[in-house]
């Protein structure tokens, strides 16, 4: 069972830290060439067709939980490799690759948490909460870009920077909230 409170909160938090992350993207894939995208693009569309294939054994709270974790888990991973590499060929495509495996979940994801959340009220919530959180992290981004330009920090690469220290507090909150929100679950299964 998800304690449907945290939840809630973890899509707030989640979307919240998409919110923030949207603008950072397009500076962090600068030395990207555009035939790695066209791979990444093929890449996952093979992994969303593989995980379709398996709906049948992974539609379920305890998978829900594992991959859920997983992906966040992911995120983390590459926030951290990139605030250590800083700006690189190498921190680029770890952070693209990163997003591409997590973006293989997508489809399941959505779809599990319709099953799991059952009732049309909590869909909507959980909608409502991601809408918020985007908004909310689109603002402050916004916000946080426009401050440092006032001290002076202007480069965007050091902005961008910046906003990933922002973001590793807010996955390990996410993280938390992950776990929080299928605990009772994995009490029971224990």
């Amino acid at each position: 069972m998800i304690d449907y409170r945290y939840y809630l909160w973890y899509k707030f938090f989640n979307s919240l830290f998409l919110g923030l992350s949207v603008g950072s993207i397009f500076v962090v894939y600068t030395p990207l060439k555009p035939s790695i995208f066209s791979l990444g693009g093929i890449a996952l569309a093979i992994g969303m067709l593989i995980i379709a294939k398996f709906y049948e054994k992974i539609m379920n709270i305890k998978y829900f939980f594992y991959i859920t974790m997983f992906v966040e888990l992911t995120v983390l991973s590459f926030v951290i490799f990139f605030l250590l590499f800083k700006y690189s060929y190498m921190s680029a495509l770890v952070v693209y690759l990163g997003y591409q495996l997590t973006f293989v979940f997508g489809s399941y994801l959505v779809r599990m948490e319709t099953v799991a959340l059952k009732k049309t009220v909590l869909l909507s919530f959980a909608d409502i909460m991601k809408q918020k959180g985007y908004l909310v992290g689109l603002v402050v981004s916004y916000l946080f870009y426009k401050t440092l330009d006032f001290f002076g920090i202007i480069d965007k690469q050091t902005q961008v920077y910046y906003l990933h220290f922002i973001l590793l507090v807010l996955e390990i909150i996410i993280l938390i909230l992950v776990y929080k929100s299928f605990e009772k679950y994995d009490k029971i299964t224990d």
